[in-house]
């Protein structure tokens, strides 16, 4: 599924040496453990770390100040902002963390209302209009999403993660030689990044260049070993290829990794039943009407296909 591959700017990178000089320690304090506790998965906590330090860096109207449900002593100000005046620029930042706390817990609409007003305070914050056009992406508004990933690229044409997301959903939306554009820019830009050469890999594949999308591939592969859809895509490429063993490698690296993966449990049933073992095929094509019982008519039609095929070659 592609809305997991979408990447988030680390919330690290929202560095406190952007704060503006009336900052208070305080907020900074809470700014650089609520990121931390980010980083060790503790969102709860992170949470409560960066709404205490938008509430220090914010003037709250008196009634809207009081003590919260949770009796912690400081107001959401994501959820009563309009008692809110920013006094600090800041608070953008943690506005943009607290997001991503918040959507890592599953919370997207409220990790894309934090989102909203980071960019109310600060038009000019890209990681904002990044973050959020992912959150939209996920959400079904593609228009939304390639929108904010536009004007992420507008304040910051350098960068990497806004190049590689816009062109993983142009190449969706079937603008393939828009998302290869994309693509080829995030890997000149970074070239550690091993989803960007994922995403390539597939428009690769839709432009039936086998070797090319392996050889993305296999560069993300070596750059995270633990990519799942990584293997994925080079099993489709060596199927292509009739290398059917090989794809077989391939799928059953990403399923170990990912045992939810759908089309890598399709194509090695395919694979297997092409090499004749109808028994070990069945066992895929179980799994994948198990995960997605939607697909069980285009899977008859490439079961039978298959078929046809083997049929033919002896």
């Amino acid at each position: 599924m592609l809305s997991a591959r979408i990447v988030f700017l680390l919330t690290t990178l929202l560095l406190v040496s952007q704060a503006s000089a009336q900052t208070p320690r305080a907020a900074l304090e809470h700014f650089k453990n609520g990121n931390k506790k980010i980083e060790n998965g503790d969102l709860g906590g992170a949470i409560e770390e960066l709404s205490r330090s938008i509430e220090i860096s914010s003037r709250l109207d008196v009634r809207s100040s009081s003590r919260n449900a949770l009796g912690n002593g400081f107001s959401d100000a994501a959820d009563n902002t309009s008692g809110i005046t920013v006094i600090d620029p800041f608070t953008a930042y943690a506005y943009t963390s607290r997001g991503l706390a918040r959507y890592r817990q599953g919370d997207v609409d409220g990790a894309i209302l934090d989102w909203n007003r980071a960019i109310e305070i600060n038009s000019g914050l890209a990681a904002a209009y990044l973050n959020r056009g992912c959150a939209r992406y996920v959400k079904g508004d593609q228009a939304g999403a390639l929108a904010d990933l536009d004007r992420a690229l507008s304040i910051d044409p350098r960068m990497a993660l806004a190049y590689s997301n816009r062109g993983a959903i142009r190449r969706e939306g079937g603008e393939t030689e828009p998302a290869l554009t994309d693509l080829n820019r995030a890997v000149e830009l970074d070239a550690r990044d091993a989803r960007s050469y994922c995403h390539r890999g597939f428009v690769w594949i839709d432009k039936h260049d086998w070797q090319r999308a392996i050889s993305d591939f296999d560069n993300a592969i070596k750059l995270d070993s633990g990519l799942a859809w990584a293997y994925e895509g080079r099993g489709v490429a060596k199927t292509d290829l009739n290398d059917l063993e090989g794809a077989i490698v391939d799928f059953s690296r990403a399923l170990e990794l990912d045992s939810d993966l759908v089309n890598a449990s399709m194509n090695r049933g395919l694979c297997l039943l092409l090499q004749g073992n109808g028994d070990q095929a069945a066992k895929d094509f179980a799994r994948v009407l198990i995960l997605k019982p939607d697909v069980k008519d285009q899977l008859e039609a490439r079961i039978k296909l298959a078929e046809n095929l083997r049929s033919h070659k002896y």
